[in-house]
């Protein structure tokens, strides 16, 4: 198969992606490309995943390594033999990894223990990502959660027996009675942990999945939006007087602890990616995966198994720049765009952010510009201001 290295996003990547879809339940809020794992061929899977990343950088011969995420699901239901393979295959055909490699895995509390977190060291993970969602055993009941809050603090004090000490938890707000006193203590909880970097996220209610069906009944009761909102703020404010640094709309982290794997994202960045429904970006193509399980393994024998591809268009591409740039609390910085582009952000989008800075939702810095503290609550409608 041969490369079309289009004019956009002509580098190398230098991050890779792997989804490990399975769960051991499924969360009545999610909406990813997972399944319980009871049933599943896991075994199989992990070998189509290494048939895949063999065809992947056959045609897309892979540079060093910066960064990789091992995504789900919850990655940590492999078992240690099973787990000892999967990151085998990744050293076996990314053998090239940069000495300040980021290697980080999801991880549910509670799925993890000496022994498999001993393999994973081995194997080159050195950051963890725990979804913890919330300190409230109730609400992690109402989740749909499997673990509760002394798995928290049993895992992450196995991890740094294990000696891996950069660690993120993820934590949710405006769940079903969810009051602001509730958010308050569990962010406290959190910070007692005196962790590297936090993500904290809105719960958005997305389709085909039970929490939709039952707000539909009338059954599931949210906080309103302003609510939402104050426990927003209430976050922002909590954690910078923590010391950490608001980095991305929903990203925290300890000065030089923010995750690199993420700013390749929103830096519009080329990346690999494997797995079932996994989506990558390569050489200006946006590519995403087979979801089904069974049909991702049996696509692999037959090639690439991908359901969809993209070329990016140059008017695109910019789109993109601009819509995960502005995620970043940093912004968008003039000499990036121009290094992909060849031109300035005011050349192309100079109406667009003329009409933002007058309604006061974004500034301008001095080297790009950057949504305003009123912009960040309205970053969507932001964002499509650039979506031609």
């Amino acid at each position: 198969m041969a490369v079309d290295r289009c004019a956009v996003h002509t580098e190398t990547p230098k991050a890779l992606y792997i989804h490990i879809p399975f769960c051991h339940r499924k969360c009545l809020y999610c909406d990813f490309n997972t399944y319980t794992v009871e049933g599943q061929p896991v075994d199989d899977y992990l070998r189509a995943l290494a048939m895949e990343l063999g065809r992947l950088t056959e045609i897309y011969p892979p540079a060093r390594l910066e960064t990789i995420f091992v995504g789900g699901g919850t990655p940590t239901v492999l078992d240690p033999r099973q787990m000892e393979y999967f990151l085998q295959t990744i050293r076996r055909f990314f053998p090239d990894w940069s000495p300040r490699l980021e290697f980080t895995m999801e991880a549910n509390p509670g799925t993890v223990d000496a022994e498999k977190l001993a393999v994973m060291k081995q194997g080159g993970v050195n950051r963890l990502s725990f979804g913890v969602q919330a300190f409230d055993n109730r609400l992690l009941q109402a989740l749909g959660r499997i673990h509760d809050v002394d798995d928290v603090y049993r895992s992450v004090e196995e991890a740094r027996k294990a000696g891996i000490a950069n660690i993120s938890i993820d934590l949710m707000f405006g769940l079903p009675g969810q009051t602001l006193t509730l958010l308050a203590d569990s962010v406290d909880q959190a910070l007692s942990l005196n962790l590297q970097h936090y993500s904290l996220y809105g719960l958005k209610v997305e389709e085909n999945t039970p929490f939709f069906r039952l707000r539909q009944k009338g059954m599931l009761a949210l906080p309103d939006e302003d609510e939402e909102t104050e426990m927003y703020l209430y976050i922002i404010k909590r954690l910078r007087e923590a010391g950490y640094v608001h980095y991305e709309i929903s990203n925290f982290a300890l000065p030089g602890c923010e995750s690199r794997h993420n700013l390749t994202y929103w830096r519009n960045e080329s990346y690999y990616a494997a797995g079932a429904g996994a989506h990558g970006y390569l050489y200006g193509t946006r590519y995403a995966n087979i979801r089904p399980v069974r049909n991702y393994i049996d696509a692999v024998r037959q090639g690439l198994p991908w359901a969809e591809q993209i070329e990016v268009s140059r008017r695109e591409a910019m789109e993109d720049f601009m819509m995960v740039g502005l995620r970043m609390l940093g912004g968008v910085k003039d000499e990036d765009f121009r290094r992909q582009f060849g031109c300035s952000v005011g050349d192309v989008f100079g109406r667009e952010i003329a009409k933002l800075e007058k309604r006061g939702l974004l500034s301008a810095t001095p080297g790009g510009y950057r949504l305003t503290d009123q912009g960040l609550l309205v970053g969507n409608e932001v964002f499509g201001e650039f979506i031609s």
